[in-house]
C-alpha cells in the first residue's frame, strides 16, 4: 500500500456519460448531486486541480420542481450595464421564457469559480423532454 497520492494526468481519465431524469425531482437536491459528478468528487482518484468529472445529461429539465413558495418567491436577476438596467423574473417566469436556464444556473453557481470550474460545467447538457442527441456515447442512466 502505498503513502502517495495519485494525481491523474487529463489522459488517464475514463469519464462516463449519465443521464439524469429531472421529472419531479428538487431543483437544489438535484444540481448538488450534478455538480459533484461533473468535480469528479464521486470518484476515489479525484484531483483537485484536474478535471476528472463525467458528463452529464438532463432529461425532462423543464419538469424540474422547487418546494414552499419558491416558484413566486425565487427571483433570478442581471444587470445590463445601461442605467436602471436591472432585470429580474421568478422562477416561473424563468421556466416560461428558458426552461433550461434554472437547473443551469444552479448548477453552474456550485461550481468552483474558476476557469477550471467553467471547463467542468461544460459537461452538462440540459433538454426538455425526454429526448437528446447523444446516444452515440451510450449514456447509462443515474438514479438519483
Amino acid at each position: 500500500m502505498s503513502k502517495e497520492t495519485a494525481f491523474l494526468k487529463p489522459e488517464q481519465v475514463d469519464r462516463k456519460w449519465w443521464v439524469v431524469d429531472g421529472d419531479g425531482q428538487v431543483l437544489g437536491r438535484l444540481a448538488a448531486k450534478i455538480a459533484r459528478i461533473l468535480q469528479g468528487k464521486h470518484r476515489p482518484s479525484y484531483t483537485p486541480n484536474r478535471d476528472t468529472g463525467d458528463f452529464v445529461i438532463v432529461i425532462n429539465a423543464d419538469k424540474i420542481r422547487v418546494t414552499g413558495t419558491k416558484s413566486r418567491n425565487k427571483e433570478y436577476d442581471w444587470y445590463t450595464y445601461y442605467p436602471g438596467g436591472r432585470k429580474v423574473l421568478t422562477y416561473d417566469e424563468m421556466v416560461k421564457r428558458h426552461p433550461t436556464r434554472p437547473i443551469e444556473l444552479a448548477v453552474r453557481r456550485m461550481m468552483p469559480k474558476c476557469p477550471l470550474g467553467r471547463q467542468m460545467f461544460a459537461k452538462m447538457k440540459a433538454y426538455v423532454g425526454a429526448k437528446h442527441p447523444h446516444q452515440a456515447q451510450l449514456p447509462q442512466e443515474l438514479k438519483l
